[in-house]
């Protein structure tokens, strides 16, 4: 037997404790948040899992998602993946289709399409099959990413109305400020004005929007972040929304050290202990995707106890404050974010947003459901 297949034969004998962090992710608040978006609106939903359901995981997501009407992607292969899976609802491809050869496999799987340039639009010729593509057309209003601009949309319009292998046509668009004082009037007025003219589908409503702005609904609303229980604003909570957090990334205490006041705490030294301290040290770090810019401060809990990080976070480690919680052992449970401690708080803490830190938790973290 060569060495290398011994060798694994004898780990297999073996049974190892993981490393302790976790990604716990919470079926039951995730139907209840898309029940919310159901109770807000009467439109259809499309519900955004693209970046692997903001890193939730996508195909459980998407099975606890399917009373929802439509589920929206990035990458057409994970649409493929959820067809196979047994996804039935309207999958659409959010940035459309990157190659004319992606076409065959929006026919083989039956997908709906963003079409949001020229070049898209000049594909759709080889489209295989008649009178069955499902197109989004996406008109920039002013958040200038993606989209037609207002002027270019009669001649699109015209073009997609009489292709042989269109069967119907939404119009889209996306606010760029509807989480934000600025909101939506603007691009809301632009767009119903060039929507009027067409009896199409209509679909503008992110999160933020569907929760603030009920004139936005039209036929589709596409929530993303309130289905995993994080607020789009930055002076409202999630839970002052009714929405409850999906992930729960959780770690344990590894080591637990007493220092004197002036010592430093990890790289660079950039935390100084301006007393004597109790410090534990969490299995978490940049590696798993906690932020590594996230400073001394940064709230945390162990044993449910509100407490905060300290110094700089290593690629595999943090370290956090004990020196105010009574009874903080070796293997204590610590809460990143999630049940207890928000996530767009930690964020905020860090200069980020939630969206970031749910979407950067990477492969090394194993996912309970």
């Amino acid at each position: 037997m060569p060495a290398i297949i011994r060798t694994i034969s004898l780990v297999r004998k073996h049974v190892f404790m993981p490393r302790p962090i976790i990604a716990h992710i919470n079926l039951t608040a995730l139907k209840n948040n898309f029940l919310l978006a159901r109770r807000l609106s009467s439109s259809r939903i499309m519900a955004v899992i693209k970046a692997n359901a903001y890193g939730h995981g996508l195909l459980r997501v998407a099975e606890a998602l399917r009373d929802a009407e439509g589920i929206a992607v990035l990458d057409v292969n994970d649409a493929a993946q959820l067809r196979e899976a047994g996804s039935r609802q309207t999958i659409l491809l959010l940035e459309g289709f990157f190659s004319p050869d992606d076409l065959q496999i929006i026919a083989e799987y039956d997908l709906a399409t963003v079409i949001h340039n020229s070049q898209q639009l000049a594909s759709l010729d080889v489209y295989p099959r008649r009178g069955n593509l499902q197109v989004w057309l996406k008109i920039n209003t002013g958040m200038n990413r993606l989209g037609f601009a207002p002027e270019e949309v009669p001649a699109v319009m015209e073009r997609l109305k009489s292709h042989r292998a269109v069967k119907q046509v939404t119009l889209m668009t996306h606010f760029s400020h509807a989480d934000e004082a600025e909101g939506v009037a603007a691009q809301l007025e632009r767009f119903n004005g060039l929507a009027a003219a067409y009896p199409a589908p209509r679909s503008m409503a992110n999160s933020a929007a569907l929760l603030r702005y009920p004139s936005t609904h039209g036929d589709w609303v596409r929530p993303g972040i309130m289905l995993y229980g994080a607020s789009p604003f930055a002076d409202t909570s999630a839970q002052q929304l009714g929405l409850k957090p999906v992930l729960t990334l959780s770690s344990e205490i590894i080591s637990v050290r007493e220092i004197k006041a002036g010592e430093l705490v990890g790289y660079a030294g950039l935390f100084r202990a301006d007393r004597s301290m109790r410090i534990g040290v969490v299995a978490c770090g940049y590696a798993d995707g906690y932020p590594r810019h996230a400073p001394t401060g940064t709230p945390i809990l162990v044993n449910g106890q509100r407490t905060r990080t300290l110094g700089r976070v290593s690629m595999d480690m943090l370290s956090v404050d004990l020196s105010n919680i009574v009874d903080a052992p070796i293997g204590s449970h610590v809460v990143l974010w999630g049940e207890g401690l928000p996530v767009e708080e930690v964020a905020q803490a860090a200069g980020t947003i939630s969206y970031e830190l749910l979407c950067a938790i990477t492969s090394r973290v194993p996912m309970g459901y």
